[in-house]
């Protein structure tokens, strides 16, 4: 691309900036004057400019990131590096840190806490921290199931590293700086090939349980306005009677949004268990819409309703407008959980490994507000045991079903929202070329390194259910199903509390062992 086009892209970026609010007028000058400084370009285009009219700016910083390699200015044309300049640009356009809160605040003051969200994700798409293009090509579908409608999405969204970038990545100095990924100095971090640069990240402070939080959207949003509320401090996860008064004051400021909190001990726990930090959002998941099958009562907590979900695991739901009492008995919950034992259902709060205790009960807890206005929490109960039977957990996807979900089973999949890895994409295309007769199916042929191999039992089971000649349509819809009834099963395998009649009344007596009776 010669300097001239370059420059054109340029102007282009600087109206789209202005266009989604990213600068204003007084900025445009000064902003432009960085990115030519950037680029190395000694004078802004003085042609005609076509109109701009673009939900992202991919388009045009793609042909700036060709340029910028053409310049030397990115050493490998990888994704990852190709990333880390984008970014780059982007962060010569964003407001100041203090200005986004300004006005994140301003807005939030004289139009609502609704408004103020809008503003702020909007800018991070706009500003391609969340990079929507890549969003979209995740697949998402809903699967009818005997627990309602439950979302599944394989993630297409995270591009697989180029081995270029391996290497390299491999020959990098390590530094820990920034600790992890939540930290607040990822704030216009310039990134390496081992941590993606967030020159274009933003965050809100907010106050809860007297402490200062940090509010930031996901840049992966796995559903509509997932955020994510982290501590200050780079500190372990740990869920205590401070977590429910935290996810209750984020309600308070937040009431359009749902807060919880992945459970604190590994294999039960999300992928980061070393900063403490919350996840939220403006979606209605399965979970929230499944009925309440049994209630209860506690003559100490009048003010608060409780019921057994009908769930694929084991929720309480509870719910008050007494605020201080939902806090309390949820603690009490939480204590009671935490040390309870009930060998016939395969229940062990704790077990003894090299002398040292190792507890193993939590909870996964998430708090809204419901369509009456009440607090609800649902205290959704873990384990994380494991034995020589079930090396990966009692509680835990069982092996069986590893070929399409073997990862930990957090707060996103608890609530009925699967995310599938994005290898799956292409085995199910080739099962569903097998299911509509476009590739011969002969297990004995597919070697151990074969896509399919791992998926061998599952497609035995398929073909002799449909056969090997639906339409494609067919096929497609069919694997669909069957991927939502494997996800319903992974569900019922981290369910602690089986949703047969044994489990039925293994739950029944832990909520009398801490005086809930069932009305």
């Amino acid at each position: 691309m010669d300097v001239n086009t370059a420059s054109l892209k340029i102007e282009e970026l600087l109206i789209y900036a202005l266009k989604h609010g990213i600068i204003e007028d007084l900025d445009y000058i000064q902003c432009r004057n960085s990115l030519l400084d950037l680029f190395g370009i000694s004078e802004p285009y003085s042609g005609t400019i076509g109109d701009v009219d673009l939900d992202d700016p991919h388009e045009i910083l793609n042909p700036l990131l060709d340029f910028a390699y053409e310049r030397g200015l990115i050493k490998e044309n990888t994704i990852t590096n190709r990333d880390l300049f984008d970014t780059r640009i982007m962060g010569l356009l964003m407001p100041r840190e203090s200005e986004v809160i300004r006005k994140f605040n301003e807005l939030k003051k004289y139009k609502g806490i609704k408004e103020a969200t809008n503003y702020f994700y909007s800018l991070s798409k706009d500003s391609y921290y969340i990079r929507m293009d890549r969003i979209a090509r995740n697949k998402y579908w809903r699967a009818d199931t005997d627990y309602g409608s439950l979302e599944i999405t394989i993630n297409l969204s995270k591009p697989e590293k180029d081995p270029k970038d391996i290497a390299a990545a491999k020959l990098m100095k390590q530094t820990n700086y920034p600790r992890c990924l939540l930290c607040l100095e990822n704030v216009g971090f310039s990134g390496n090939l081992n941590h993606p640069a967030r020159q274009n990240h933003r965050v809100i402070p907010v106050t809860v349980a007297g402490e200062q939080w940090y509010f930031q959207y996901s840049p992966y949003v796995y559903y509509n306005e997932h955020c994510i509320l982290f501590y200050e401090k780079h500190v372990p996860m740990q869920i205590s009677e401070k977590t429910f008064i935290r996810l209750l004051d984020f309600i308070d400021q937040f009431p359009h949004y749902f807060i919880g909190s992945n459970a604190d001990l590994p294999i039960v726990g999300g992928s980061i268990l070393s900063h403490e930090h919350f996840q939220g959002g403006r979606h209605v998941f399965p979970m929230e819409e499944a009925p309440v099958v049994k209630h209860y009562r506690n003559e100490s907590y009048k003010d608060v309703k409780a019921g057994i979900l009908k769930w694929p695991l084991s929720v309480i739901r509870l719910s008050s407008k007494n605020r201080d009492e939902l806090i309390e008995v949820s603690s009490m919950i939480l204590k009671a959980w935490r040390g309870y034992s009930d060998p016939s259902v395969d229940i062990l709060s704790y077990s003894i490994k090299d002398g040292e205790k190792v507890l193993h009960n939590t909870i996964t807890p998430i708090a809204r507000k419901n369509k009456d206005g009440q607090y609800e929490m649902d205290l959704v109960l873990r384990n994380n045991r494991t034995t020589d039977e079930y090396p990966y957990g009692i509680f835990h996807p069982h092996e069986e079903l590893h070929h399409v979900k073997k990862e930990n089973i957090g707060l996103i999949e608890v609530m009925g929202l699967a995310v599938l890895p994005g290898r799956l994409k292409k085995e199910l295309d080739e099962i569903e070329m097998i299911l509509s007769g476009d590739r011969k199916y002969d297990k004995d042929k597919i070697s151990e390194d074969d896509l399919l191999f791992k998926h061998i039992p599952w497609i035995d089971e398929l073909v002799d259910k449909y056969g090997v000649n639906l339409k494609k349509e067919e096929a497609e819809v069919v694997l669909k199903d069957e991927v939502g009834e494997i996800f319903l099963k992974v569900l019922l395998d981290a369910g602690v509390f089986k949703r047969d009649e044994r489990g039925k009344m293994a739950f029944d007596k832990f909520l009398n062992s801490i005086h809930f009776k069932k009305i």
